[in-house]
């Protein structure tokens, strides 16, 4: 998930600075539109999060998903704790929700550093939304929340998820595991990834990766 300087992304707008306050403003991108999910996002949630595939590259997904977790989901996003976002992802053409994209402290950057996170539902794959969204997202954490540095992880049988942190910039920095709430909360392995301030800045623009 990421965003730029002068306009908080390069070929995005920012619609509403007074946002700034909440560091979370909409964004509106070349394909796809990062903003606050609703609780009319719902239904559309459980129908693209209730797949397997999608639930077990995940650390946070339970499987079977339903209303009640989608509805949760929701409103957790209302209230996210200093120094992380949380956003929906939407089709730009249609405005209806695809997958969601964030930062937060998690096990992997052991509390120390935000994690990129991102789902897209399977109908949406293999499009490029999920490191159009990475990206804006990723800036959004070093540009307004001003972090310093920023992780990432896959699973091992990832490798579409393994493309976009690497589109992103990442550098890989070692193996670990994750607790998968889809598979019973068993430990499954993972790689994990790190990006610095610094090697974002060189990369700013989005155009020198990938």
């Amino acid at each position: 998930m990421v965003l730029e300087s002068e306009s908080l992304l390069e070929g995005g707008r920012l619609e509403d600075p007074s946002s700034l306050s909440a560091a979370r403003p909409a964004l509106t991108l070349e394909h796809v539109k990062l903003d606050r999910p609703t609780m009319d996002d719902a239904a559309d949630i459980v129908f693209l999060a209730n797949n397997r595939r999608v639930a077990e590259m995940l650390a946070n997904m339970p499987h079977p998903y339903g209303l009640a977790a989608a509805r949760n989901w929701i409103e957790s996003t209302r209230n996210t704790e200093p120094g992380t976002a949380s956003y929906a992802v939407r089709l730009k053409s249609t405005g209806r929700i695809i997958g969601a994209c964030g930062y937060q402290f998690g096990p992997v950057g052991h509390g120390r550093e935000p994690e990129l996170g991102y789902w897209i539902g399977e109908p949406f794959w293999g499009h490029g939304y999920a490191t159009e969204a990475a990206q804006a997202v990723i800036d959004h954490a070093f540009t307004v929340a001003g972090h310093e540095t920023i992780a990432a992880s896959c699973r091992l049988t990832n490798p579409a998820s393994r493309r976009v942190i690497e589109k992103c910039g990442f550098q890989y920095r070692g193996s670990g595991v994750m607790r998968s709430l889809a598979h019973g909360g068993s430990m499954v392995p993972v790689e994990t990834y790190i990006l610095d301030r610094k090697t974002w800045d060189a990369l700013k623009g989005w155009r020198s990766v990938g």
